[in-house]
């Protein structure tokens, strides 16, 4: 995003965010939750698995720096094919410009703890419930919004709160960035029924954010690199190589920033339907 209009693009991006609220996902749950679904049923379970990011330390490979993650969830079946899944995560994602293709001589790095916050909307690719004999797995795919929370560090500092790229003093109109964010989860993955109440599954979700901070990198150096103390944390964190002109690029404000959790889920049913709906199902 540009320095001059960071204030302005924040509210532009959650302009946009309650705009795919409103408009697009609370009408499909309305519209879900509506069905006469006949296999209504809540699962409750944990995830385990791994987190990472792609950004100005890392512009395209998968999986690298993948730390550890995990987190709860609970899933309302509407009938064998949709599904709504509210998740709560935990995880870190890190990045060192050496590892990147983009400015490797930076020597930038950081991490980041991410929770984040998630609703999503679930389709399964062919009839799945657990604890069918018959229709026991299924690929699928998914779609949602989210909120996440983050704060990247170095050296033990909070960069947020360096201003790294001038935003502590307004430089060029740059503000300090929020620490949360929306974002849209979205990702694909399988479902196996193991028992009559228990499933194990695996996914890949993607979010694509409204920000380009979450690894504290954007826009451009706002200091003369070989006048920094590297004894001031505010300026030293700015550009560790202590090379580099005043406005020279340290990131790219045109590209915004992903982070990635893949894992696995063991889930629990429990029926939310009468007996006598039960003893309808061919299950």
């Amino acid at each position: 995003m540009h320095p001059e209009n960071f204030g302005l693009n924040n509210i532009t991006y959650s302009y946009k965010g309650r705009k795919f609220l409103t408009g697009v996902f609370f009408p499909v749950l309305f519209f879900l939750f509506g069905m006469n679904g006949f296999s209504q049923t809540m699962e409750v379970g944990l995830f385990g698995g791994g987190s990472y990011y792609i950004g100005d330390l890392n512009p395209s490979m998968p999986f690298v720096k993948t730390q550890i993650a995990y987190g709860v969830l609970a899933r309302y079946n509407l009938d064998e094919r949709w599904a709504v899944k509210l998740g709560i995560t935990r995880g870190k994602v890190k990045g060192n410009s050496a590892n990147s293709s983009f400015l490797p001589d930076r020597q930038l790095q950081f991490e980041s703890p991410v929770t984040d916050i998630s609703a999503v909307v679930e389709f399964n690719f062919f009839k799945y419930f657990t604890g069918s004999k018959h229709n026991w797995v299924t690929p699928y795919i998914f779609v949602g919004v989210g909120a996440f929370f983050y704060a990247p560090e170095a050296g033990g500092f909070k960069l947020r709160d360096l201003g790294t790229e001038g935003q502590t003093i307004g430089y060029l109109g740059r503000k300090p960035y929020s620490s949360t964010a929306l974002s849209i989860p979205f990702g694909v993955g399988v479902k196996m029924s193991l028992t009559k109440r228990l499933a194990i599954g695996a996914y890949w979700e993607m979010h694509k954010t409204f920000i380009d901070y979450l690894d504290d990198v954007s826009t451009t150096y706002y200091l003369y690199g070989p006048a920094i103390d590297p004894n001031v944390p505010d300026e030293f964190y700015s550009d560790p190589a202590m090379t580099h002109e005043v406005g020279m690029q340290r990131g790219n404000p045109k590209s915004d920033d992903w982070f990635s959790f893949a894992g696995i889920t063991l889930t629990y049913r429990f029926d939310l339907r009468t007996k006598k709906r039960c003893r309808d199902l061919k299950h």
